[in-house]
């Protein structure tokens, strides 16, 4: 007797093992189509998200970091971020420490601040801030070329942080917007100028 496996029962057993594929086409696929605006080179694209996932793995690894605490991480152009909060001045310098010396980080500023970490209805409110910026960003068009992909755009506790290469003109601009959107406390720029 001949056994056969039905169709449907083989791409059940064998979807499992595409998973790292699929992450690997999509990744890939994230990172052509934002690099077509990016200054920032394709390959560096790839290196900054490649450090910001290594490093979100090493800060994991340490529980005294994760334990009640929350580090968030931004990586552009090898300037790394180090956002959120965390207990004490110690664990602040600790997950500065655990994350330096990645391969292409060549700068790491380090804004976290010392505070109880703060609930869900602070992140989420915090993602929304996110957004209502990139979404004034986009709405920018009082200087000619900007694109607002060109600027990475990160919440924390109402603080905003702003990365990318970017003009001088084009800094003052967008830093405006982003200190006039409902909710924003305070804006931080950590931005690398273009020559103009």
């Amino acid at each position: 007797m001949r056994f056969r496996l039905h169709p449907v029962l083989l791409m059940l057993l064998l979807l499992p093992l595409l998973n790292g594929c699929i992450a690997v086409v999509a990744t890939g696929a994230v990172a052509t189509g934002s690099s077509v605006h990016d200054r920032r080179g394709f390959g560096t694209v790839v290196d900054d998200k490649r450090i910001q996932m290594g490093a979100y793995d090493t800060i994991n690894k340490d529980k005294e970091l994760v334990l009640k605490n929350r580090v968030m991480i931004a990586v552009y152009n090898g300037t790394m971020l180090l956002m959120g909060e965390v207990r004490t001045p110690e664990l602040k310098q600790r997950a500065q420490t655990t994350v330096t010396g990645f391969e292409g980080v060549q700068r790491i500023v380090n804004e976290i601040e010392i505070m109880e970490p703060e609930g869900f209805w602070t992140r989420r409110n915090d993602n929304k801030i996110t957004a209502r910026v990139k979404l004034a960003l986009a709405d920018a068009t009082s200087v000619p070329g900007f694109d607002a992909t060109r600027v990475k755009v990160s919440t924390a506790h109402r603080v905003v942080y702003l990365m990318g290469i970017i003009s001088h003109a084009e800094d003052e601009i967008v830093t405006e917007i982003a200190r006039n959107v409902p909710g924003v406390e305070r804006v931080v720029k950590v931005f690398e100028y273009r020559g103009e």
